[in-house]
């Protein structure tokens, strides 16, 4: 496979070895009716999710001083 859908496996394989499907999910969903998200390339949007459910990219009011 290619460095691409290697990424994808990638973030598939911990989604579903971190049982996290269901919050994956839900912020795609969330995302989706944002408009930041929209010019995103569809990795990068799962990339970013995945990201948000595993609580490394906070919400500005989430930030802890």
């Amino acid at each position: 496979m290619g460095h691409y859908e290697d990424s994808w496996m990638a973030i598939y394989n911990e989604v579903e070895a971190k049982g996290l499907r269901k919050q994956f999910d839900e912020q795609l969903d969330k995302m989706h009716t944002q408009d930041k998200h929209k010019h995103k390339e569809r990795l990068d949007f799962h990339q970013y999710a995945l990201d948000r459910v595993k609580g490394m990219k906070p919400n500005k009011s989430e930030k802890k001083l």
